[in-house]
């Protein structure tokens, strides 16, 4: 019986551990897009100058990091708990939040094969850009406090 408790213990930890380290990665993820996100945006504000090959760039690891989310694996069940602003409807409405992953990866995409090449056109980039992530922050992630 001792082993038992242990083996389901051992196992518990390693599955807390695992959740812990997808919830890590998938921070590190969008923490990394809004690093990028916030190169555009700092050229859309003047706070810097439009920088063609910074746009190129910015808009290539946003959609790199973008395309590689898979769904699944980056939100398995259970990965809601935890330090985390995952919503529940995430896994409660797993076809719309897939939508809404499928869409952005549509706009990173389409904006790195055409980056801006002025500011008038970043400004539409970023807005489209922003508007989708909205979409999904306001559905699919929890406000914080």
């Amino acid at each position: 019986m001792r082993k038992y408790v242990l083996a389901i213990t051992a196992l518990a930890l390693a599955t807390t551990a695992a959740l812990a380290d997808v919830i890590a990665d998938r921070k590190a993820v969008m923490k990394d897009n809004a690093k990028q996100v916030g190169v555009l945006v700092s050229m859309v504000k003047g706070e810097t100058q439009f920088d063609a090959a910074a746009v190129l760039a910015a808009l290539t690891t946003l959609n790199d990091n973008v395309q590689k989310i898979d769904v699944a694996a980056s939100f398995p069940k259970g990965s809601d708990q935890g330090d985390t602003t995952a919503s529940p409807k995430i896994w409660t409405d797993a076809a719309g939040f897939q939508a809404q992953v499928d869409k952005f990866k549509s706009v990173t995409a389409t904006a790195a094969a055409a980056p801006a090449q002025d500011l008038d056109a970043l400004k539409a980039q970023v807005g489209t850009i922003g508007q989708t992530c909205a979409a999904c922050h306001e559905a699919f992630r929890v406000k914080k406090g």
